[in-house]
This record gives structure tokens, sequence and C-alpha cells, in this order.
């Protein structure tokens, strides 16, 4: 069996390399690693150091940033793995926690796993009240429109069966951060068994490179209603 990591970097150039250190030092025995990176138009070196990689990744270029989910869904769309994970390149999630990530789905139990920040017992850095704050709301506001019961649905750790991933891709439109709620309301849509599994997280502050702001969060409350409220399951649908 094959994992597909799908790294979306923008302007990362201080964490990548050890990031990419980190996802290869990861062992998972009887699976391969297939390690997608989408640079999303990077200003800041990034760029250039994924070029100086390629022979060692399946590395895709964005033409100017496009966002979060555009480079989610352009490395969905690349992935060939029977498991599709997504790893930020930030260094705020840790990759030696892959195989907790993966059991509920090799075990047979679930076609989707969350990382969740809140319900741990493993360390997790403090930080902004209000983005705590926010993502609980964002999360109650979620549950309560999709009908799951979910603890942390901005988290970035969220890991997919390839058919579950392939059925909802057509229907992903998102081109930023709206991508985590988009993914969430089209999981709960679909109804595919959904675990959460706790992680550590080692936030940034924005002095250290943190990019969403408040902007993304008042857009992400409309997105939470209308991804779960004014979407179609058409299976024909497009984006």
């Amino acid at each position: 069996m094959t994992l597909s990591i799908v790294i979306p970097v923008y302007n990362e150039k201080a964490t990548l390399a050890a990031l990419l250190r980190a996802v290869e030092g990861v062992a998972l025995p009887g699976m391969e690693k297939e390690i997608i990176i989408v640079d999303d138009g990077s200003q800041d070196g990034t760029r250039e150091m994924l070029e100086r990689l390629s022979g060692a990744y399946n590395i895709l270029y964005q033409d100017k940033n496009r966002g979060k989910g555009a480079a989610l869904r352009r490395g969905f769309a690349k992935a060939s793995g029977g498991i599709i994970l997504i790893q930020d390149a930030d260094l705020e999630y840790d990759p030696a926690e892959y195989l907790n990530l993966l059991s509920p789905i090799l075990n047979g139990r679930a076609e989707v796993v969350y990382g969740s920040r809140f319900v741990t017992h493993h360390p997790r850095r403090v930080l902004y009240f209000y983005h705590y704050l926010a993502n609980k709301l964002l999360t109650f506001i979620s549950n309560l429109f999709s009908g799951i019961n979910l603890t942390d649905v901005e988290v970035g750790y969220k890991v997919f069966k390839r058919e579950a991933l392939m059925e909802i891709l057509p229907h992903l439109t998102a081109k930023r951060f709206g991508i985590e709620l988009e993914l969430t309301a089209e999981a709960a849509r679909h109804k595919f068994r959904i675990y959460e599994v706790g992680i550590s997280y080692h936030g940034r502050t924005y002095e250290e490179g943190k990019k969403i702001g408040w902007r993304d969060g008042v857009a992400a409350l409309w997105h939470v209603v209308g991804y779960n409220l004014f979407r179609s399951c058409n299976k024909e649908q497009r984006p």
C-alpha cells in the first residue's frame, strides 16, 4: 500500500527542509510513501529550494499564489496512493504521529480521519485565545449543519481513503483556508465513517510565520454555512 502525502507550500523556506527530513524519517511498515509538494507561488526562496530537489519528490508549481485549497486540489488529483494525507509544511504538526492517524483506516473502521488538538494527551503549544475561540465557534457551527460531532474542524491533519477522496474531489472548489470546512461538509454529506485521533500541536506565532488571519476567520463563517447548505451532492458537479 502507498501513502500519498500532499504538502501545500507557500513561503516555507525556513521549515521545509526539516519537515521533509521528518516525513522521510517516519517508518511505515508495509507501506511506501509518495510525497507530493505543491508550491503555491512562493517568493521567499522556497521555489528555488524545491527546484534543487526536483529528482527526489513529485513537485508541482502553481503559476501564482492561489491559496491552500487550490494547492490541495491539485495535489489530490496527482496522488496515486490508497491513503492520502494532508501535511502542512510549517512544522506545526508532527509526522511521527502518522501511524496513529492511519490506524482507523488500516483497521477498516474509517474512510476519513481527522487529527484533534483538543482531545489529546499529546503536548499542545498555548497560543492565541481568539484563534481557539474562533475554531470552537466554527467547529460548533459546522457540526450544527453537518450533524457530526468533530472537536477540531480546522485541524491541518486530515487523512482519506483514496475512494472517499476521489468521490468528493469533483465537488471541491475552495481556494484558500475554506478547504478545511468544505472537506468536512463533503465528508459528512457522503456519510463516510469519520474518526478523530488526538495529536500534538506546535503552533507558530505571526512573528514565526503564521499566515491565517482575521479575514480568513470572517470568510470561514460564510464558508461553513455555504458549503453545508448551498451545495448539492450531484456526482456530476464539477468545480
